[in-house]
């Protein structure tokens, strides 16, 4: 005697009736949205702690006048490019892992190779940018533990000189945009296994280019992180 299927339990399998289960998602896949989850909790206390030794200062040291230099070429009169030009890096480094990860459904191998390749670019290019901001930041007087002698150029005319608040900004920065440069590190590094593992047609044999989503997962994450980062520190 065959067992009866209800139509209650019945597979769907028409475009409008959602019969693929929500829950069916590789083990890998789901462990990597855990930890970024995690990771998001991390970011966001961060974040938030920033925002309320922000919001409840009666005088804060201006991102326009702080950041208005090009390392190595402007030292003065330049708010905010260099770290438009850095953002655009990292944006761009995350378009070139959607074309990696759209190549990886197509099994190109080839055009795997060279988008992964570009995003690892464009990882080490703004990390290097990053060194160089962090140079000319600790050239002026910035760094843990450490504010310029001479407060008034990084103050708007008419708030309060404080260096106390000044070494909040300072100690914040430095700890929050380097751990999310850590994990731009963690990630250019990852990349460049992932690649490897390309190369060596890893991937290939097993038929599935999933690991190049997961690892795409872990970078359009870091570049998200950048954008709060960006707003809360450059131009709030």
């Amino acid at each position: 005697m065959s067992a009866q299927v209800s139509s209650i339990d019945e597979l769907k399998t028409t475009p409008w009736s959602g019969g693929k289960s929500p829950f069916n998602v590789e083990y890998g896949k789901m462990m990597m949205w855990f930890f970024l989850l995690s990771d998001a909790f991390t970011f966001s206390s961060l974040l938030i702690a920033y925002g309320a030794l922000r919001f409840s200062s009666n005088s804060w040291p201006a991102a326009d006048l702080i950041f208005q230099s090009v390392p190595g070429m402007i030292d003065h009169g330049a708010p905010l490019v260099f770290v438009g030009l850095m953002t655009f890096i990292l944006i761009m480094s995350s378009v070139t892992m959607v074309l990696a990860v759209e190549a990886g459904h197509r099994m190109a191998r080839k055009e795997v190779v060279t988008w992964m390749i570009l995003t690892i670019i464009g990882g080490f290019m703004f990390l290097g940018c990053q060194a160089l901001e962090w140079s000319h930041l600790h050239h002026e007087g910035f760094w843990w533990g450490s504010i310029p002698h001479d407060l008034k150029e990084y103050f708007r005319e008419g708030d309060a000189l404080s260096t106390t608040y000044t070494q909040q900004f300072a100690n914040l920065f430095f700890t929050i945009t380097g751990f999310h440069g850590f994990h731009v590190f963690s990630g250019v590094v990852i990349n460049i296994i992932i690649t490897i593992n390309v190369l060596a047609g890893t991937y290939e044999k097993r038929g599935s280019y999933l690991m190049i989503e997961k690892v795409g997962l872990y970078w359009h994450f870091v570049d998200l992180v950048w954008v709060f980062v960006f707003t809360f520190f450059y131009l709030v």
